[in-house]
Formats: C-alpha cells, structure tokens, sequence
C-alpha cells in the first residue's frame, strides 16, 4: 500500500472521461454482443426450439445490458446538476438490478431519503468494489446510516475467499504504485475522487470471509492533532 504522503496522481480530465467510457463500455459489450448472437440465431435459423432459446438469451441480455447502463448513469453520470440529491430508493433500484441473474446477492437497508448526489454516487461505486471482494459470490450487505450531510455507509461482503481487492486502497488514495491508471483500475481511482468530493473517508477491514467498507465523514484535525501520525487507513 502507497504512503498516506505520497502525491495524488492527477488524470487529465479527457483522461478521465476515456477511462470511464472505457469501463462502461466494458460492462455492456457483453450482453450486447449476446443480443447481436440472438438476433443472428432467429435469422438464420428455423429450429423452433433454437428460435426459443434464441429470445430467452436477447431478453436476459437485454435486461442486463439496460440494468448496467442504469446503475452507470448515476454511478458515473452526472445524474442532475451540480449540488442535485439522489432518492437512496433509486439507487438501490439500480444496485439490485446489477445482481438480478448473478451470483452475489444484495441486502439494502437505508433511510427513504435524498441524499447528495456525490456520496450516492460513492456508494454505488463501493458496492462495484465490494463485488470484487468475493470474487467466488457470496452476500453484500449494504447499511446506510445517519442524514445526507454526516452518513455512514458499511458494506459487508461475505463469501468464500474473500479478499479486499488488490490495490484498492492505494488506488482509493490516488496514489498507485505503478504511477498510472488504467482502465481495468479506474472505478477505485475515480470512487477516491468521488469520496474526495463528498468529504468522506473510506476504510477497509477484513476478518474471515468477511470484508468490511466503511465510508464515513472526514475528520477535519484540530492543529495539535494535524502533526500526529494517523494510525489508521482512512482513504479519502
């Protein structure tokens, strides 16, 4: 893991935005592509239980191609203008719909309330990083406590070999080992700047099969505090 000093890499903002649109690119070719092999099946092909199984495979694709770019939109999208609120409602409406035909199911308990946009957003990208905690599948438990303006955000990942992800918390920080960013890194990278944005710190924990992600608000340290080294691994 980087040093809490190193120097924050910053990415040119066209950088940025290719990086993005590389991810969400990524997250849709797939079911897609599919879509594309369905149609091409019910072309060319008079099976009637191939033209069956064609349609059930473009209507799973299809919802799963718009259940991705839903959560995208607010996960990376501007969702609104600047300083817009987001329904914690719809944002799990968007979570579940990325794990409807997975592995990993999610558990959601949160407020009925608008919480600022960003820490939405941060919040969304957490539950992206605690999916690949449990890369085998398990449970995501997802509690949000606390107004919009001081919330706490834990997300328990629990599954067989669960890890906290490779360089997330270096990539969190800004701070990379290998000094750049790619596109397979850039949702921790850029869930750092969304967490920067929010005022809000994020911290990892792990015990057993179970990793812990708490986002909770930065503590700004009064000036006796600001010399002391700080024990623990906050990511902001």
């Amino acid at each position: 893991m980087s040093s809490p000093n190193a120097p924050r890499l910053t990415l040119d903002g066209l950088d940025l935005a290719a990086l993005l649109c590389s991810r969400v690119c990524h997250d849709v070719i797939s079911p897609v592509g599919a879509i594309v092999n369905g149609l091409e099946v019910l072309e060319d092909d008079d099976d009637e239980s191939m033209r069956v199984f064609a349609l059930e495979l473009i209507g799973k694709s299809a919802r799963q191609a718009s259940a991705r770019l839903k959560f995208a939109r607010i996960a990376f999208g501007a969702a609104g203008s600047a300083g817009a609120s987001i329904d914690l409602a719809d944002a799990e409406n968007v979570a579940k719909g990325m794990f409807s035909d997975e592995k990993t199911k999610l558990a959601w308990s949160a407020p009925q309330a608008l919480f600022p946009k960003n820490k939405v957003k941060l919040l969304l990208n957490l539950v992206m990083i605690a999916t690949s905690a449990i890369p085998r599948g398990g449970l995501i438990d997802v509690t949000v406590s606390g107004d919009g303006e001081a919330p706490t955000l834990v997300l328990t990942a629990k599954g067989s070999h669960a890890r906290i992800p490779p360089h997330v918390e270096e990539l969190m920080a800004g701070s990379p080992e290998s000094g750049t960013v790619d596109a397979h890194a850039i949702l921790p990278f850029y869930a750092g700047l969304v967490a920067q944005a929010a005022a809000m710190d994020v911290r990892f924990a792990i015990e057993g099969d179970e990793v812990t992600i708490t986002a909770s608000p930065t503590v700004i340290a009064t000036p006796a505090e600001a010399g002391e080294e700080d024990s623990g691994t906050a990511l902001a």
